[in-house]
């Protein structure tokens, strides 16, 4: 029994290094980003862009599959951005099979009334769903630069006037900006979210732009040179994150990105928790099937050590969910390492000391939302932070299953979010995309819930205090996707 617990133990510890690693490239880049800040209190001019005199011609393109709540408000959104009508382009590429088609036609038509060079491209068959549709339009696109938006974004008018100065410069190739979130307040899961997202638009992006590190184009509210994308091979269905793969390509030879966190662009964030796990899933295995795809060349380029390892840690995000779930998994045996081995339980309590990766974060998302806890106290960052850990415990269990789908090359569809736009449509939306059965995994969230709810009953009750923390936070987030499970059933 005790080489058993010598195994679980060393696997264990393995995995929890891992994941300090990590951490610490997460303090790296929250240290990168507070001295940042400071330079920039010093001189607020420092991001500052200039307005331009346009002589750009720009295609903006709007991908768009079943989107009924929020097409119309994107291609308003879209076509009231103050730029010379000459230079603009809109393609609205509409794979929608639905409702969705007539209210796009409706609009369009609209604009064009007003000479706005806007159209509706529809394929045949919606082959390599978006980046297939994105490549259809750039084969067609009149535009130097462009610049995308996906269906819930809200584009500001001076969009192109804030990103087109940094563009301009001969070595960048695409320019992204920080989403907003027009839906923060919307439920507890959505404000959960935006906490979640605010360290990756902050404080990730930031620094490795300004640090001259890879990073990835988030999909939408960004804006390249189309040269750019044809020297990186252009778009490519054979992952689920399009987005991250053409940037990583496009980097690999010889562009350079900027961020603009100042340039803000609103969108939703899903509000169902079923909405959620599907654009988690899609996120985290489109993340494994790039790193399996890209690392090789990745090892073998020729950029500096630090780019190197940052970007091979970028890539290999997705796996800090895999074992954040082997950990909870291997963690429920070592409840009992006390009694059955008091050695390696008196060498486990001195391993604790990788509580400096839960300290690390906690300064790294407090740098990240402290904005918005001003005239608070520190105890609603503390329960936001809480919840944060809890959700994002819960989802490495599902995640990881998407991270394994997605290395051993398991071909699964693009399945997009719902857009629902409920500040205008209630729970109209809510119901349209509804499904009333429970969904599949439900079972699994409440028997994992379960697991360690018992678990960390156990460790109070036996005074084993090694992994409360740990159990608590996973059965609070199990919680949180079972609450909201039933509040969908409830509301649909």
């Amino acid at each position: 029994m005790k080489t058993v617990f010598l195994i679980i133990f060393i696997v264990y510890c393995l995995i929890t290094v891992f994941i300090f690693l990590y951490t610490l490239m997460q303090w790296h880049l929250t240290a990168a980003y507070i001295r940042y800040k400071k330079k920039k209190n010093l001189d607020p001019t420092i991001t500052d862009n200039k307005l331009i005199n346009p002589d750009r011609r720009v295609t903006i393109q709007l991908p768009i599959f079943n989107e009924p709540f929020v097409a119309e408000r994107l291609i308003d959104a879209v076509c009231s951005m103050e730029y010379p009508t000459h230079l603009l382009e809109i393609q609205v590429l509409d794979d929608s099979t639905d409702k969705t088609i007539d209210i796009v036609d409706m609009a369009v038509a609209s604009w064009q009334k007003k000479g706005i060079d806007i159209k509706a491209i529809r394929r045949t068959e919606r082959s390599g769903f978006k980046a297939g549709a994105l490549k259809y339009g750039l084969a067609i696109a009149k535009g130097e630069y462009i610049a995308i938006f996906d269906a819930d974004f809200i584009p500001s008018k001076d969009f192109l006037q804030k990103t087109i100065p940094v563009l301009n410069r001969p070595e960048i190739g695409m320019v992204q900006t920080r989403w907003g979130h027009t839906n923060r307040h919307y439920s507890l899961l959505t404000q959960t979210q935006a906490f979640w997202l605010e360290n990756h638009f902050r404080i990730e992006q930031t620094s490795r732009s300004n640090l001259g590190l890879f990073f990835n184009f988030n999909g939408t509210a960004g804006i390249w040179k189309k040269q750019a994308i044809l020297d990186g091979g252009n778009w490519q269905s054979d992952t689920l994150t399009e987005d991250l793969d053409l940037s990583y390509r496009s980097l690999l030879t010889g562009w350079k990105f900027v961020y603009l966190e100042d340039v803000i662009s609103p969108a939703e964030l899903p509000p169902t928790v079923d909405a959620f796990k599907s654009q988690q899933y899609r996120w985290t295995k489109g993340g494994a099937e790039v790193s399996k795809k890209l690392l090789p060349k990745l090892f073998r380029a020729n950029i500096p050590v630090s780019v190197k390892i940052h970007a091979i840690g970028h890539l290999l995000n997705s796996f800090v969910y895999l074992s954040v779930s082997l950990a909870a998994i291997l963690s429920i045996p070592l409840l009992f390492i006390k009694n059955f081995s008091p050695s390696l339980y008196a060498t486990f309590t001195i391993l604790s000391v990788f509580f400096i990766n839960l300290i690390i974060l906690t300064v790294s998302y407090y740098t990240a939302t402290k904005e918005y806890f001003i005239g608070s106290t520190i105890f609603s960052f503390l329960k936001s932070f809480q919840l944060h850990l809890s959700l994002s415990s819960a989802m490495s269990f599902f995640n990881s299953n998407a991270v394994l789908h997605g290395f051993f090359g398991k071909k699964t569809p693009f399945v997009r979010t719902p857009k629902y736009n409920t500040e205008a449509t209630g729970n109209i939306a809510l119901r349209f995309f509804s499904q009333q059965a429970l969904p599949k995994d439900f079972c699994i969230t409440a028997l994992l819930f379960l697991v360690f709810f018992t678990a960390a009953i156990y460790g109070i009750l036996s005074a084993n205090w090694s992994f409360i923390i740990f159990h608590s936070t996973l059965a609070i987030g199990f919680s949180m996707l079972l609450t909201q499970h039933k509040k969908k059933i409830k509301e649909c």
